[in-house]
């Protein structure tokens, strides 16, 4: 089939591309940044989804069957607001949407969101039970509330990805895995800090599955949590604590860490730079975070790679990058 694809050099995009490829399907990726992967160039059409005119052509000329729309931006920023700092997600998915809407090849099509739609705290009680904690969850708010509203005329499906993490991560290298690697990490003691995570090859399934394999009564205007299930964090970063350093990760009682925070606030206002711990980190560090996945993980196949698979995966492709 062909599948056209915004944000295939991306993070996601990028596994979903190989095995979309795997299965033989033809592929176009709209992106404006070139594809991780180099056997991904061929296919890459360099295009802003901001460009209404330039979507549209590039819908015109592949005449997709199935559509996944990844592309966004992700970052975290609370200083702007949806609208304005976060138009891949609001104004480019209208692009994109209404390219679906003028495209008469197309019969599927899968919208990226994003758990943060739903702070945590609690469950939602529907898929239209908003309460995002961050401006990029409110970017995503109005990234389903367009899709809801957009009356396509093909199956649609609203997949929100957990926290999902392995090889290509944007921001980890430089983050949580150099901590680890150095052995610099430590987790908050006392009682589990519970989370859904989710392995990028696992999503990548989950998301294939989703777009080219389920029958159009078991997804249409269905919303999908992607990831594995949900688990003790610590149990995450141990492992990699182990596979970088060589050493388990540190336990270290709340109180401490809690303090720690209020020592980082007054160093990141007295250098202006962020401390490594700082009181919104902490908080972070200590609060669930559960989804309710278990109506995707009742519809598709068990995650294929466990932990020690993904956390084997990523440490071998994060050493092939800086031995």
């Amino acid at each position: 089939m062909e599948v056209l694809i915004t944000g295939v050099s991306g993070f996601i995009g990028t596994h979903v591309a190989n095995r979309l490829l795997a299965r033989g399907h033809s592929l176009l990726n709209l992106s404006t940044h070139p594809p991780h992967e180099r056997a991904h160039r061929g296919f890459w059409q360099k295009t802003d989804i901001l460009d209404a005119p330039a979507v549209l052509a590039a819908f015109e000329m592949f005449a997709p069957e199935i559509t996944i729309h990844l592309a966004a931006r992700t970052e975290m920023d609370e200083k702007t607001t949806a609208e304005t700092g976060f138009r891949a997600n609001t104004e480019g998915t209208r692009n994109i949407l209404a390219a679906i809407k003028a495209a008469p090849s197309l019969r599927r099509a899968v919208i990226c969101s994003s758990q943060f739609v739903c702070g945590p705290g609690r469950l939602p009680e529907h898929d239209e039970d908003y309460f995002p904690a961050t401006v990029y969850g409110q970017s995503k708010v109005i990234t389903e509330q367009e899709t809801r509203r957009a009356n396509l005329k093909c199956e649609w499906t609203i997949v929100r990805p957990t926290n999902i993490w392995g090889p290509w991560h944007p921001r980890y290298p430089q983050e949580f895995w150099r901590i680890a690697a150095k052995g610099l990490y430590v987790h908050p003691g006392g009682k589990p800090v519970v989370r859904c995570y989710g392995y990028v090859g696992n999503v990548a399934d989950q998301i294939v599955a989703l777009s080219t394999e389920k029958p159009a009564e078991k997804i249409h205007r269905q919303t999908f949590y992607v990831g594995d299930p949900p688990g003790d964090i610590y149990l995450w970063a141990d492992a990699f604590c182990r596979a970088l350093h060589g050493k388990p990760a540190r336990k270290v009682p709340r109180p401490i860490l809690r303090a720690a925070g209020l020592a980082g606030d007054l160093i990141s206002a007295a250098t202006g730079k962020p401390f490594y711990i700082t009181s919104s980190r902490y908080r972070s560090m200590v609060t669930d975070y559960i989804v309710p996945i278990e109506k995707t993980h009742a519809l598709l196949s068990p995650p294929r790679a466990s932990l020690e698979q993904g956390v084997a995966e990523t440490t071998a492709w994060l050493k092939s990058r800086n031995p």
